[in-house]
């Protein structure tokens, strides 16, 4: 049985929604806003979180027609019409999988067959100075980073960094074109920071003629985030990963993110879980998956205090210990 069968036909009864936005000022320059989905029905409620990225888009549709009796998989058939983008589809479909477990009783470990296991994260910065990173060691020492390299990077800096802190992913932000984090392709860059993070994930290169020859040493290393949203972006990849990025509310439905799931497991593709700066229960609900099918790795699924633009004390650390609530899809 695939995983997501094992869920898919769980009955949701679904009588209403409520829609409720949060935002916070985060450490990479900008205000993050989300919207937390409340699904209810049969005196339970299920959440999940919309992180679409621009502010201008939230809150989602306050007046769908998605009261009915359904079955996980009739109801994210019932989303279709609406067109929804990747990220709000998961935050309807996060909700009601919760929904439907807790009207079940159950967890979605019971469901999938696993068992929950301590989570290893690591915490994702861009910094203007890398004394942003010795007061965050300072106050938690032993965190381990996922950095953004940018061409202004020197020799003297990834020296500096590597003998600093634990590097453990370095996201050279190729696939992205027209935001604010692009990077373009920069073979000394690539080779600066191969060599300087040997240990090192070294995500999203954009593959030119003259960033390949650079990156031929090193692709036993080269993993993939922003381009895989489904099993045929994996497919289509130039050449098989070792392993991915995976992060949830790429994939859209509870289908193609399980899917996925038993395809990498399927090819021995290893996987680390990904976060896209949730403020509410979107982060614990990465970080249950993260537990169940990925806990070892480095998953950037830090809690989420960690983005804001000065760190509270009293934050938890790696690894997280599991903390799923006894039913539904919610990390307590």
């Amino acid at each position: 049985m695939s995983l997501y069968d094992s869920f898919a036909e769980l009955p949701l009864r679904l009588e209403s929604y409520e829609l409720e936005r949060l935002e916070q000022a985060v450490s990479s320059g900008f205000t993050r806003v989300t919207t937390v989905i409340h699904l209810r029905g049969a005196g339970e409620e299920g959440v999940g979180e919309d992180v679409t990225y621009d502010a201008k888009q939230h809150p989602p549709p306050v007046d769908l027609p998605l009261a009915a009796e359904h079955t996980l998989d009739s109801y994210s058939r019932a989303l279709e019409p609406h067109g929804f983008s990747d990220h709000r589809r998961w935050g309807f479909e996060s909700a009601a999988l919760d929904l439907a477990l807790r009207q079940a009783g159950r967890s979605l470990a019971d469901a999938v067959g696993r068992e929950p296991r301590p989570v290893r994260f690591v915490v994702s910065k861009r910094f203007e100075t890398i004394d942003v990173l010795r007061r965050l060691l300072d106050r938690y020492p032993g965190t381990r980073f996922k950095l953004d390299p940018t061409s202004d990077w020197s020799d003297d800096l990834v020296a500096e960094l590597a003998a600093l802190a634990g590097v453990d992913t370095v996201d050279l932000k190729g696939a992205y074109h027209g935001t604010s984090v692009d990077q373009p392709p920069d073979p000394p860059l690539y080779e600066r920071v191969a060599r300087g993070f040997p240990e090192a994930w070294i995500e999203d290169p954009a593959l030119t003629a003259e960033t390949e020859p650079v990156l031929e040493p090193y692709r036993d290393r080269i993993t993939w985030d922003a381009p895989i949203h489904s099993v045929a972006d994996v497919e289509s990849l130039p050449f098989a990963p070792r392993t991915l990025n995976v992060k949830p509310s790429r994939f859209g439905t509870l289908r193609e993110l399980f899917g996925f799931y038993d395809h990498c497991a399927e090819h021995g593709i290893g996987l680390y879980g990904g976060g896209q700066f949730e403020l509410g229960p979107g982060r614990g609900q990465v970080q249950y998956l993260a537990s169940l099918f990925c806990p070892g790795a480095p998953n950037d699924v830090a809690p989420s205090g960690y983005n804001a633009i000065e760190p509270a004390d009293g934050l938890a650390v790696s690894p997280l210990e599991p903390n799923p609530a006894p039913a539904g899809f919610r990390w307590l």
